[in-house]
């Protein structure tokens, strides 16, 4: 037990200062209304699963990679939150190509990295 909140919580440590970093990388790369930085992550996120998914994670490798590293490195809420931000701006085609990119282009990611490893 304590094993296994060790792993997740290390992972989790990790993911999170990765994403930061990723994170203002992209916002002082590209100034941009779209959410750039989010949506790259969490189709990075993605893939990574996808791929844990496919290599048929042990259950420490999992906890370490997919429930730390990608739970502390992509983030549904601020996705949410960025989307209804560009909705209340009446940024209406932006919403949309964010929000349901996000969903179709994070789809396609996990089947990308399944693709590719099987």
């Amino acid at each position: 037990m304590i094993g296994s909140i060790v792993l997740a919580a290390a992972g989790g440590a990790a993911g999170a200062v990765c994403r930061s970093m990723i994170s203002g990388a992209v916002k002082r790369r590209w100034n941009t209304v779209f959410p750039a930085a989010t949506f790259a992550i969490n189709l990075i996120g993605s893939f990574v699963l996808g791929c844990l998914m496919c290599l048929r994670a042990g259950s420490w490798v999992y906890l370490l990679l997919g429930t730390g590293f990608c739970g502390g490195f992509t983030t549904f809420s601020t996705y949410q939150a960025e989307a209804l931000t560009l909705l209340r701006g009446r940024q209406r085609l932006r919403f949309v190509c964010y929000w349901a990119g996000s969903c179709v282009c994070g789809f396609l990611a996990s089947i990308s990295a399944m693709t590719l490893l099987s």
